[in-house]
């Protein structure tokens, strides 16, 4: 016999048997300490996703709340629906239900499922009987649900400006050390230094130890590899106490001999096409069993990524930044559009974090350029500002593919007239080397620098536009001169060159900026003679292009 918990009445009992009214009319009604009222205080917490409050309504606690705990967690869901229906006590102490759980994430996403579950009443009162099933019909013990990701095949991949590819997905093994997770720390780094140390030589016991210093108490990733370096490591990672190895696709050179800045910037471009294209998926996970997928979408793959780089261009420029012993970045563009060709930095320079938006002081630099603008606008400031604009010198670029922007650096270049107190970024230097070169060849306007075939650059603070000869041709001369008796005279097979040459005193920075061979050449240095550096890496770089 059952009674519907809900709707039992002094009269539902009195029309049963008396042996059995003693036995249910003592709780017939009493939703508030019945079955129903634990199913329902079970679900409301489940509603709320707290994995150990509806534990506690369950007759195992520690194995529902480990089991809830998880597929909370892996579902990650915005909002759970959790509706309980045909609540039903029985005589004999017991119960059964059915529970609608409703999964609900952003941008729509839904999924849906229906099972059952059982109660009990015990000398605590009512329990629902703990079982993986409630969650999902057909989950076991020690199974859980997740909702995942998932990403269309193929990935796109970065393609330089010849076609060929120049950024590839593949799956990068990422050597992470937990410092939580080994009784000797030390003995850690040492094992772990060693066994990547045929790959990554670099990557030492400092090194590490460097890095679990910057993040007490958290697990850092010692060195990323891919596949075929695992095969030459000198041990297993994974034996390492602390250690463990995660593999997943990442966006890699697919020349293993190229480096560069941009790496970053175009990275972020392809995430972005990667996560606009992304599915999802809900998948039940037993002890052995392979993951049985529930429900999910997934759309078509993403285009690849047309890039304005030359590899060649690319790999000379890494061989040029490597010159000198201290910070030192190069960046090359075409001198009509201001296509950027490649970029590349030595290790000082990724360790100082120079990057591509960043102002620096251009100090001595500029000079002419300043002295020409002084002239054409005499006292009208607007008119001054105006032209450095259009020089490409005082506005902002945000260029999709190499720039990116974060809060405290916005890449905003700070002109002054004072000596030493200008500040821009190497995308200004670019952009105002383009300038002058396309007013070299008799263009008349200035143009922002880009990387992404068909995705423009953003410029803001400022407009570029019509160039004026008042201001180009002394500069122009200016920029010949220093090629032909001044800074940059020693330099040799760079015909034709025009540059400018400047540091911000003795202990820098220092700028080359020249224009050669139809191409724009910026040189970014740091540290004491830096203005020597960049001459040196312009050298470096002219020799061997």
């Amino acid at each position: 016999m059952k009674i519907w918990v809900k709707r039992a009445t002094t009269a539902a009992c009195a029309a049963v048997t008396c042996a059995v009214m003693v036995s249910s009319c003592g709780f017939a009604g009493s939703s508030d300490t019945g079955a129903a009222a634990t199913i329902d205080a079970f679900a409301a917490a489940l509603s709320r996703q707290d994995a150990g409050g509806a534990a506690t309504f369950t007759t195992a606690p520690g194995q529902a709340g480990d089991s809830l705990t998880t597929t909370l967690k892996q579902m990650s869901a915005q909002r759970v629906d959790v509706d309980v229906e045909n609540p039903v006590e029985y005589s004999d102490g017991t119960a059964t239900f059915s529970v609608t759980t409703t999964w609900n994430w952003d941008k729509g996403r839904v999924y849906e499922s229906t099972s059952g579950g059982t109660a009990r009443k015990l000398s605590s009162g009512w329990k629902v009987t703990w079982d993986p099933a409630i969650l999902h019909a057909g989950l076991t013990a020690g199974g859980t649900l997740r909702e995942i990701r998932t990403d269309a095949k193929p990935a796109p991949t970065v393609r330089s400006r010849s076609g060929r590819a120049f950024m590839v997905a593949q799956p990068v093994n990422e050597i992470v050390l937990d410092p939580t997770r080994t009784a000797d720390l030390n003995a850690s780094v040492r094992a772990l230094a060693g066994v990547i140390a045929p790959i990554a030589p670099m990557i030492t016991g400092q090194v590490i130890r460097e890095k679990l210093d910057a993040t007490p108490g958290k697990a850092i990733t010692a060195v990323g590899l891919r596949d075929s370096d695992m095969q030459v490591l000198a041990g297993d990672p994974r034996r390492v106490p602390g250690v463990t190895v995660n593999r997943s696709d990442q966006l890699v050179m697919a020349d293993r001999r190229l480096s560069s800045p941009l790496e970053d910037g175009l990275t972020n471009y392809w995430q972005a096409i990667r996560d606009a294209t992304a599915g999802w998926q809900v998948e039940m996970l037993g002890p052995g069993a392979a993951p049985r997928k529930l429900a999910g979408e997934q759309g078509p793959p993403g285009p690849d990524v047309p890039t304005t780089v030359d590899q060649g261009v690319q790999l000379t420029l890494g061989d040029a930044a490597v010159e000198v012993g201290q910070p030192a970045t190069i960046l090359t563009l075409d001198a009509q559009t201001g296509a950027i060709l490649g970029m590349a930095q030595n290790s000082f320079a990724i360790d100082s974090g120079v990057d591509i938006d960043r102002p620096y002081p251009v100090g001595t630099t500029l000079n002419p350029v300043f002295d020409a603008i002084g002239r054409a606008a005499g006292p009208q400031h607007e008119r001054g500002e105006q032209l450095l604009d259009r020089l490409g010198l005082g506005v902002q670029f945000t260029v999709p593919g190499a720039s990116v922007p974060t809060p405290d650096r916005p890449g905003i270049a700070t002109i002054d007239f004072r000596p030493g107190q200008s500040m821009i970024s190497m995308t200004n230097m670019a952009a105002f080397g383009v300038a002058m070169a396309r007013s070299a060849a008799g263009q008349t306007s200035s143009v922002p620098p880009f990387v992404l075939k068909n995705v423009p650059t953003k410029v803001s603070g400022g407009d570029l536009g019509g160039l004026d000869p008042a201001v180009v041709r002394p500069v122009l001369q200016a920029m010949t001169s220093t090629a032909a008796t001044g800074d940059a005279s020693d330099l040799t097979r760079a015909p034709g060159l025009r540059a400018l040459v400047g540091t911000n005193g003795p202990e820098g920075p220092g700028w080359f900026v020249g224009l050669q061979g139809g191409q724009v050449v910026v040189i970014y240095t740091e540290g004491p003679k830096s203005g020597t550096a960049a001459l040196q890496v312009a050298q470096k770089y002219f020799t061997i292009k």
